[in-house]
C-alpha cells in the first residue's frame, strides 16, 4: 500500500510535531510513503533520519501556483492509494484523482477546504461530533488518536538551567500564543511559593510573557526555555506538568506526561478536559481561574498519595489507547478499510 502524506505546517507545533511522530512510525511498520512539506530544515533532516526524504514545497498563499502543480505531479508519478493532507493548505492544493483523499484534522477547522476530501481523520472524538454536525456522513469520519514515544530519559540537568535541586519544579510546554495561556499560569506561579517553571516552546507572545514575569516578580523562578526536543528528558525532570490552555482541541502535551508517569494539572479546556478524570488521571481546574490553578499544583506538590495516584493512573491511562503500537495498528486497519 501506497501512502503520501502532504503538510504546509507551520515551523512549531504539536500537529508538526505528530506528523514527524506518525510518519516514522509508519516507515518502521513497513507502510510505503512519499512524504511532501512545506521548507524547513529540522524537519526535513528528521524526516531523512526516520527512512523518508521528504520534498518540499513552498506552500505559501492564493498567488503560489508554483506548489499545487509540483504536489499534483509527485502525486502521479508515485501512484499512491492514499493521499493524506493535513490542515487547510495542503488539502486545498491536492488535486483530484485516482486515489482516496483523505483529510486529517486536528482541530475545528474551516471545512471548505475539505469538500473533495472522500474521508476526514480527527484526533479527538469531539472533533468527530463537530465534523458529523457540519453534515459529514458519518461513516467517512474517523477518529484516530495520537501517540507520544514513553521511552525513558535521564532528567535534564537543573544546574544548567539554573534551578535548585530541591526546589519544586513546574514544566509547561506549547507554543507562546494566547490559547495556551500562559499568563494564568504565571499569574498562578506568584502564588506558589519557591516553585520554579521552566516553559518550553516559543512563540509571539514570548517578550510579552517575560515583561509579565518580570512585573509579577516571578522572573528569577521562570526559565523561558525556547522550542526543545528533549521532552522526556525535561518532564523527568519536574515534579508536575501543567497544561493551563484556555483553548486545547486535544492536548498532547498531556498525553506526554502520561507517558512519562508524571502528575498533571491542568485547565478544563476541550481537549485536556475530555482526557482528563479529575483527581483520578490528573487535576482539572477552571480555564483562566489564576487562583484555583495555584491552589490545584499547591495540592498536587504537598499531597504525596494524590501525586502518586494521578501519575500512575495517567501512565495507564497511556498504556490502554496512546502507545505507539496501538495508535499504528489503527490506522493501518483504516487504510486497509477506505482501500478495500
Amino acid at each position: 500500500m501506497r501512502v503520501l502524506q502532504a503538510m504546509a505546517g507551520a515551523e512549531y507545533g504539536g500537529a508538526e510535531e505528530f506528523f514527524v511522530r506518525l510518519v516514522s512510525a509508519l516507515v518502521r511498520a513497513g507502510v510505503e510513503q512519499r512524504v511532501v512539506i512545506r521548507r524547513h530544515e529540522r524537519r526535513a533532516a528528521r524526516l531523512r533520519e526516520a527512512g523518508i526524504a521528504p520534498m518540499e514545497l513552498r506552500f505559501g498563499g492564493l498567488l503560489d501556483w508554483r506548489s499545487p502543480l509540483a504536489l499534483g505531479r509527485e502525486i502521479r508519478a508515485f501512484r499512491p492509494a492514499i493521499v493524506m493532507t493535513w490542515m487547510n493548505r495542503a488539502t486545498r492544493m491536492c488535486p483530484r484523482g485516482p486515489f482516496v483523499h483523505v483529510g486529517r484534522l486536528g482541530g475545528y477547522y474551516n471545512l471548505k477546504y475539505y469538500r473533495r476530501c472522500r474521508h476526514l481523520i480527527a484526533n479527538t472524538q469531539d472533533i468527530v461530533d463537530y465534523l458529523v454536525k457540519a453534515g459529514w456522513p458519518p461513516e467517512r469520519v474517523h477518529y484516530l488518536p495520537n501517540f507520544v514515544a514513553a521511552d525513558p530519559a535521564a532528567p535534564a540537568n537543573r544546574h544548567d538551567l539554573f534551578t535548585p535541586d530541591n526546589a519544586p519544579l513546574l514544566l509547561a510546554m506549547g507554543r507562546l500564543h494566547g490559547n495556551k495561556a500562559f499568563d494564568t499560569l504565571l499569574q498562578a506561579l506568584a502564588d506558589v511559593p519557591d516553585a520554579y517553571l521552566w516553559l518550553a516552546g516559543e512563540g509571539p507572545l514570548r517578550r510579552q510573557l517575560e515583561e509579565q514575569a518580570e512585573a509579577l516578580a516571578v522572573k528569577p523562578r521562570v526559565r523561558f526555555l525556547g522550542w526543545r526536543q528533549d521532552t522526556a528528558a525535561l518532564l523527568a525532570a519536574c515534579d508536575v506538568f501543567v497544561c493551563p490552555s484556555r483553548h486545547e482541541p486535544l492536548g498532547n502535551v498531556v498525553i506526554e506526561a502520561w507517558a512519562q508517569g508524571i502528575p498533571v494539572v491542568a485547565a478544563d479546556s476541550l481537549g485536556p478536559g475530555t482526557l482528563i478524570e479529575t483527581m483520578d488521571t490528573g487535576v482539572l481546574v477552571p480555564v483562566d481561574d489564576a487562583r484555583a490553578l495555584a491552589r490545584a499544583i499547591r495540592l498536587v506538590l504537598t499531597d504525596d498519595g494524590l501525586r502518586a495516584h494521578i501519575a500512575n493512573s495517567g501512565r495507564t491511562a497511556y498504556e490502554a489507547g496512546f502507545t505507539e503500537e496501538a495508535v499504528v495498528e489503527r490506522y493501518l486497519a483504516f487504510f486497509r478499510q477506505v482501500t478495500g
